[in-house]
């Protein structure tokens, strides 16, 4: 997989699953509305999906840019969402976090590769 294509799916996925949470979400006794931090994911792949052209045309800067934004996105997803759907026994939460984390490490594998091979060919 190219690195602008993985950047692009994991974009998509950040964008979509946490608008699906918030579109869907059924409040509690205690939690009666849905916190606006649940679409930090939308922002960040929002802004991931706006690097796709640099990356498409090999700009490092944006490149690096959304490393660091997809480094965010997983580690911000790996913690208090995954963790919090896996306590409360959320099986949807569960799967739409844990699709963003595999998405974000699939573009990061993808990212390190590119940077390991054109540092070899210079």
């Amino acid at each position: 997989m190219k690195t602008y294509q993985a950047n692009l799916l994991n974009a998509l996925t950040l964008i979509l699953m946490p608008l699906w949470a918030y579109l869907t979400y059924e409040g509690t006794l205690e939690k009666p509305e849905q916190s606006v931090t649940a679409l930090i994911p939308l922002f960040l792949g929002f802004t991931l999906l706006l690097c796709h052209k640099g990356i498409k045309n090999e700009n490092k800067i944006i490149a690096h840019v959304a490393v660091l934004l997809t480094l965010i996105a997983l580690l911000g997803n790996v913690t208090k969402p995954l963790l919090t759907a896996i306590e409360e026994g959320r099986s949807l939460g569960v799967f739409r976090v844990s699709l963003m984390i595999l998405t974000s490490i699939l573009a990061m594998i993808t990212f390190i590769r590119n940077f390991i091979s054109n540092r070899k060919k210079s």
